[in-house]
């Protein structure tokens, strides 16, 4: 069995940037992760070093630990909003630079991570965490999140893999959330719930 990681090899996986996964350590550190198979160094200069996907499940389980789940909100991990909250939504000016932060973060962990290097086409991260991914290009967008009582979209996970749902009050925010994930490379359908009727979305990353 794999020894786990040392405290000081956790620091750094626990200071990780939560979108790209970039890491900063010693050398001896950042080569104990990438031998662990925790982290990798990326060919192109400045060859850095990201989490790979086990790293990156490793420093979430790190974050539900009690005691940092005790945390105050201040401790730097971000989280677009899904919706569905019963606290009303930050649209501060310090959300918004917070948000077009981690899309920025993104976009270049696509540039790093696509085989091609694409930025249109979402990554192996997204595939990963596919209700924060579609949740954080919506609100990027300018879309807001059903929160506090007032209207917007929910993102929620589905039981068909890769797939996530889209819910939004009426239908013009409907099919303006579809455009918004479709520009980001998500492909999108339209389709009616059964039995309450209710149009919703189903959004997947674009592989090609």
């Amino acid at each position: 069995m794999t020894r786990p990681p040392t405290a000081a090899q956790r620091r750094v996986i626990d200071a990780a940037d939560p979108v790209t996964g970039r890491i900063k350590g010693t050398e001896a550190q950042l080569e104990a992760l990438v031998k662990r198979g925790l982290a990798f160094r990326h060919p192109r200069p400045p060859h850095d070093h990201f989490l790979t996907p086990a790293g990156h499940r490793l420093r979430e389980t790190v974050e539900e630990e009690p005691e940092r789940a005790a945390a105050p909100a201040t401790g730097g991990v971000f989280a677009a909003r899904i919706g569905g909250t019963q606290e009303a939504a930050d649209t501060g000016p310090a959300r918004t630079r917070e948000v077009h932060s981690a899309w920025q973060g993104l976009l270049e962990l696509r540039r790093m991570t696509n085989p091609d290097g694409a930025t249109e086409r979402p990554c192996g991260w997204e595939r990963a965490h596919l209700v924060q991914a579609a949740a954080l290009a919506l609100e990027a967008a300018g879309h807001a999140p059903e929160a506090g009582g007032s209207p917007g979209y929910r993102v929620r996970a589905t039981p068909q893999p890769e797939a996530v749902a889209v819910h939004a009050p009426d239908g013009e925010t409907l099919r303006a959330c579809a455009i918004t994930l479709e520009k980001a490379g998500w492909q999108v359908g339209e389709y009616t719930q059964p039995r309450t009727r209710a149009r919703y979305l189903l959004a997947s990353p674009r592989r090609v």
